[in-house]
């Protein structure tokens, strides 16, 4: 049996006692009243709908001072005891604690509407959550209308499931070899100036006559751009004299011939067409020195094989391959374009084309997604082909030109340039 103690320094310690049957009647005065705990354990009540189960009803005495009567759970727990006893008691509303009749007036309606309280922290939460979920909705139903909005990406091969020569199983990674090897088939931007007795204009010169006689012997486009490839690596590493580049380039074009044609000119045909300048044997010399010096590498991608996969993803026509091609053969002619690599070029040139004829900027998604390049990557190139297109054909250097106002060619050398594309901003 325990006990609660009266020791004066420790008041409330709980002590063993030996008396039977309860604690002492003195015990009780030992203890704290009931004001002065409930003093020290109820506040402000966290929520206005917050009862403490500690509340205490007060009265007056006679002295007019409050006496605590006694401990009070809820008003409407001690209304409802007294009506099972029989016995209609109401407490003055005043008497209340302005705790518990706080806690009162969100039971009650008959004191305060309910709108007129705090809105709970909860609550305040929710809304916020329903708000940022609705934010959140427009943000994508925004996102959706702009995709709908994109010009979309059009499958290039779909044609193409069931022709096998398409290769459309395996073109992709065909020609991402492609881009990745291009960097091989470079020259550098200046190799001329390792070349004491040529210059620049002496290799347009060369190129110029080369195309007139692909022309004459109607070989296939791949062996023009071969040739031109396998002259600028030559002459990046070899010095030559100069009256020696012309059988430079009658040779590499006798190689580029037996690499890509199927019926081959005789060694004697290009010897008469240069008009007997060198015999068989310096042909055949030549030959053997090219391809020692390019260590026999000649199957590098050429703007050739560019140029056919990115008019197939511009959607052309027959005059906008045509126009392509003319513009891209005048650069094969200007010595400053061997500084940008062939899917450029490529590139380069099916914009200039496309904006010649619609009179105005066009690259789509399609076509950037395949060639790998923005609109703003291809403005540099693409003014310089504008430059060449508005002097082709007035000066002496007018091979393209008059091979692309024949009417085999579409008479497109006649277009107007996109000069519109020089002072364009990027």
């Amino acid at each position: 049996m325990i006990k609660m103690g009266s020791d004066e320094n420790f008041p409330g310690v709980i002590k063993p006692s030996n008396a039977q049957g309860g604690l002492k009647p003195g015990v009780g005065n030992n203890r704290r009243a009931l004001s002065a705990i409930n003093r020290n354990i109820i506040g402000a009540p966290p929520h206005p709908c917050a009862v403490h189960k500690r509340g205490v009803l007060t009265e007056k005495n006679e002295a007019g001072n409050k006496s605590s009567v006694g401990p009070v759970h809820r008003p409407l727990t001690r209304r409802f005891t007294a009506e099972l006893a029989g016995k209609e008691q109401h407490l003055p509303f005043e008497e209340v604690r302005p705790s518990v009749q706080r806690a009162y007036n969100c039971i009650s309606d008959d004191y305060k509407n309910v709108d007129d309280l705090d809105v709970p922290m909860f609550v305040q939460h929710t809304e916020a959550m329903l708000e940022e979920i609705d934010r959140m909705d427009a943000e994508v139903e925004m996102e959706d209308i702009d995709e709908e909005e994109e010009e979309p990406v059009v499958d290039i091969d779909s044609s193409d499931k069931n022709n096998p020569l398409a290769v459309t199983e395996y073109i992709d990674d065909l020609h991402a070899y492609y881009k990745k090897m291009e960097s091989s088939s470079c020259v550098p931007a200046n190799y001329m100036v390792h070349q004491s007795d040529l210059n620049e204009r002496m290799r347009g010169i060369l190129i110029d006559w080369l195309i007139e006689v692909h022309y004459k012997f109607e070989l296939m486009d791949e062996t023009l751009y071969l040739t031109v490839n396998l002259i600028d690596r030559f002459l990046a590493l070899q010095p030559v004299v100069r009256k020696k580049l012309q059988l430079v380039g009658v040779t590499a074009m006798l190689l580029a011939c037996k690499y890509e044609e199927v019926s081959v000119p005789v060694v004697e045909d290009l010897v008469l067409i240069s008009d007997k300048a060198y015999c068989r044997k310096e042909v055949l010399d030549m030959e053997k020195l090219i391809v020692n010096t390019l260590q026999f590498n000649m199957s590098l991608p050429t703007p050739y094989v560019f140029m056919k996969r990115f008019l197939k993803a511009a959607q052309s026509d027959k005059k906008l391959d045509l126009l392509s091609f003319f513009i891209i053969e005048l650069c094969l002619v200007e010595y400053e374009m061997v500084s940008f690599p062939p899917s450029l070029l490529a590139a380069a040139a099916v914009f200039t084309a496309q904006c010649t004829l619609t009179g105005s900027k066009q690259w789509s998604k399609t076509s950037e997604m395949h060639t790998s390049y923005t609109q703003e990557q291809l403005m540099e190139c693409a003014k310089l082909m504008v430059t060449y297109h508005q002097k082709a054909g007035t000066g002496k250097l007018n091979g393209v030109h008059n091979k692309y106002s024949t009417s085999k060619y579409g008479n497109v050398a006649k277009v107007e340039p996109a000069v519109f594309l020089i002072d364009a901003e990027y």
